[in-house]
This record gives C-alpha cells, structure tokens and sequence, in this order.
C-alpha cells in the first residue's frame, strides 16, 4: 500500500441499521435531554442561613458576620489556636484562618432565607403580611445597595391544609412586593418545607405560574428549593422514590432538595438525643435525593445541627469541632451545602470548606493540567473524572477557598475552560481521551 494512502475497512451492516436505530431512539434521546440536562454551571452557595421573618433586619447580614468574628477573637483568636481546636494541620492553620476572617468580613452569608414557617410560629394574619412585606423590601434593597447575599429568598408555610391559604398569601406579599421594587433579583430563592406529596409541588408550580401571569413574568422565572422532612418524601407507599416524582411535578422549576434532618428524624421516630445529620437515617434519605437528583440540575443540601456554639470555651469548643466534622463528612459525600443556624457556626462551616479545597487543590490541579494537556501521569484519568476534578476547583474559587491566579498558575485554565470540563455536553463524558 502506497504512501498516504488508507487501509479499506470492511463492515457488515448496512447504513439504514444505524439510521434506524437512531430513529428508534429518538425519543428517548429528547427524554435525556428534557429530564437530565445537567448542572445550571450556576454558583452554589456552601450554606443556607434561616433567620425569622420577625427578626430579619437590614443589617442582619453584617451582624451575623460580626457576631461570627467576635466568637473567634474570644474563643479561637489566631490560627494557632483555632487550628488546634479543629486540628487542622500546620500547612492550613494560616491560610485557612486568614480566609475565613476575610470571609466573615466581606461576605459572612451566601444563602439566606427569611423564615415563615418552623422557625416563625402562628402570628395574626396582619403581622405575618407586614413582615412578608418588609421582607420583600429589604431583601430589594439590598440588591439595590450592593449589601445583599448572592441568595436570598423565604421559606413559606407548606401546602398541607391547616397551613396553605397563609402560605400562599405570604408568598404573593412577598413576591409582589419585591416586583414593586423593580425586577426579581437573580439571587431570588423560595422554599417550600415539608413536602410530602408530588402533587403538592404540583400546586406550588401552579401558584407560580399565576403570579408570573398576574405580573406580566417570563414563564418559568421563579424556582423553587423543596424541603425533605418526611419519610413519604422519600418512599412512596408504592414503593417508589417520591422524591423522583417531585423532581419531574416541578417542570423545571425546583432548584435544590433540602434535607430537613429534624422533622425527618423524628418522622422516623428516632429520639431527639440521635437526631443528627450522620444518623444512618439521614444518610439513606440523601443517598436517595442525590440518586434522583443526579443529572438533573437540581442540588442537594445537608441539614444542620442544632449543637449551638455557645457558653463557655471548652463548650463553643465541643460544638465546634462537631460542626466541623459534619462539615468535612457532608463534602466528601457530595453535599456542598447545608444549613447553619446560629452566627457561630460560620467559623467552622468556611473552616471546613476552606479545609476541604485548599488541601485537594495542588493535586486536582496538576490530574487536570494532565488531563487538558494529555500528559501521562500516574493515575489515568477520563473525561467523567476531568469533570469532577474541574467543578471542585471552581466551588472552591466561588466560595473564596481559592484564588483565580494561583488555579491559573497549577492548571493552566482560566475559568471559562475550567467551566467547559464542568459542564460539558451530552455525549463527551464517554468520549475518547485520545
């Protein structure tokens, strides 16, 4: 065979085989696509703060992160010392103390949802509208100001009876108020608690559509967070994944899947003395969100801890190191969120995040800088792993655990690039990495 030329390759099955496989599975192809498009590429805040309706003010915010530093400088005033509270390893006890100081400075919340359900109470129909409302208009301007967290949003009252009409009601005062303010802000997040029934997210995308109707809204604007605390919300009495179910009721619409590790727990009739976020019947309902929710766009998020950092400094010490290690446990199984309820927790939930990235970050970088650059090393990587390797440094760039130059520097990528590994399109995570 001459020079240039191509060896002929025989086959055996005619091109219309291929043409009607194809045909065949069309459908299921636009299914994929419909029911699995893959993570939004959105940010993804590491926390979700929940304060009352009654109590929310235009400064909580800064009074969370002050609150946050002043426990640091009683309790944990260098790096030394917060270190050896954690036991965080000499290479991190500076720079991780550093951030987290910075952190707590400059942005100490990243989620925030005013609370109109668990932590609000019953109120008379007038106070719950005047707080719904006032909501609205400091979360407006806040936005407006520049001082808003990147999220922020309510949590209703769920849709079971006793409690509908007044859930609805405060979530058309507080929707209707942030749209006299101007347009909807894009950190603009809702939650609704305590589902328990498809049908109930069902409603909930129905009530959004009719306000988006009743205010001249882009179809589909508003999302939406469902909030796991029962045990139906994860088994069916078919013997399903309701959760499943819940995912496909919301049409597009849900966000996230928060698990409720109180209300669920004691669903399950485990005793209040149990009742934590690594209880085995926690970790089996989000196994089970994340199965359902993998592909899907939608988070997950851990619950919290009701261990508050308070008293004395052997006690802020013990709860400590227990959020902390619920922290670092949660990461590593795949949940980057979760809930803190108290402005003493923030030390420890970024000292965890901030732990979790910087001590990954020299050898995620250089599998990936080999991977992009097809250099042998001593673990082969594949496009799926690429992928991973990439959406960990950039949740550690959005949280402040990293900085863009030095993810530059060990990888070679700016962020864009970073971004194209993360999310890459249908089809390429079993390509070739030839």
């Amino acid at each position: 065979m001459g020079q240039g030329q191509q060896e002929t390759v025989a086959t055996s099955l005619a091109g219309a085989v291929g043409e009607e496989i194809s045909a065949s599975l069309a459908p299921v192809d636009a299914e994929l696509e419909r029911r699995y498009p893959g993570d939004p590429g959105t940010r993804q805040p590491v926390h979700t703060v929940y304060v009352p309706g009654d109590a929310f003010a235009a400064d909580t915010l800064r009074t969370w992160g002050d609150q946050a530093l002043a426990a640091l400088d009683e309790h944990a005033p260098d790096a030394a010392s917060f270190a050896a509270v954690l036991g965080l390893p000499d290479d991190l006890a500076e720079p991780v103390y550093t951030r987290v100081r910075a952190k707590l400075e400059r942005e100490p919340v990243e989620d925030l949802r005013v609370d109109f359900e668990d932590g609000y109470g019953p109120r008379p129909d007038a106070e719950e509208d005047e707080a719904a409302a006032r909501a609205a208009r400091l979360i407006a301007g806040a936005y407006a100001d520049g001082t808003a967290a990147p999220y922020m949003g309510i949590r209703m009252k769920c849709m079971e009876a006793p409690v509908r009409d007044r859930g609805i009601r405060t979530l058309d005062v507080f929707l209707t108020g942030l749209t006299e303010h101007g347009a909807l802000p894009d950190g603009l997040v809702l939650t609704l608690p305590k589902v328990t029934y498809p049908e109930q997210v069902t409603a909930m995308v129905r009530l959004l559509e009719a306000f988006e109707e009743a205010r001249g809204l882009e179809p589909g604007r508003i999302g939406f967070e469902i909030q796991i605390e029962t045990s139906q919300a994860i088994l069916a009495a078919d013997g399903t994944a309701t959760v499943a179910r819940m995912i496909q009721a919301a049409e597009g619409r849900a966000t996230g899947l928060h698990y409720g590790t109180f209300d669920y727990s004691a669903c399950l009739g485990v005793s209040a003395a149990h009742q934590a976020s690594d209880h085995p019947a926690a970790d089996h309902a989000k196994a089970v969100m994340q199965v359902a929710a993998a592909g899907t766009g939608v988070r997950v998020s851990d619950g919290s801890t009701n261990v508050l950092p308070v008293g004395p400094a052997a006690q802020v010490h013990d709860a400590w190191r227990l959020h902390y290690g619920l922290t670092r446990r949660a990461l590593a199984r795949a949940y980057y969120q979760g809930w803190d309820m108290h402005p003493g927790h923030l030390p420890t939930r970024y000292a965890a995040v901030f732990a979790f990235y910087r001590e990954g970050f020299a050898q995620a970088a250089a599998r990936l800088a080999r991977y992009a650059s097809r250099t042998a090393g001593d673990v082969m990587d594949e496009p799926a792993t690429a992928k991973a390797l990439s959406g960990y440094l950039l949740r550690g760039l959005d949280c402040g655990a990293l900085d863009t130059a030095e993810v530059t520097e060990a990888t070679g990528l700016t962020r864009t690039e970073l971004e194209g590994f993360a999310a890459p399109r249908r089809g390429d995570l079993t390509a070739s990495t030839k």
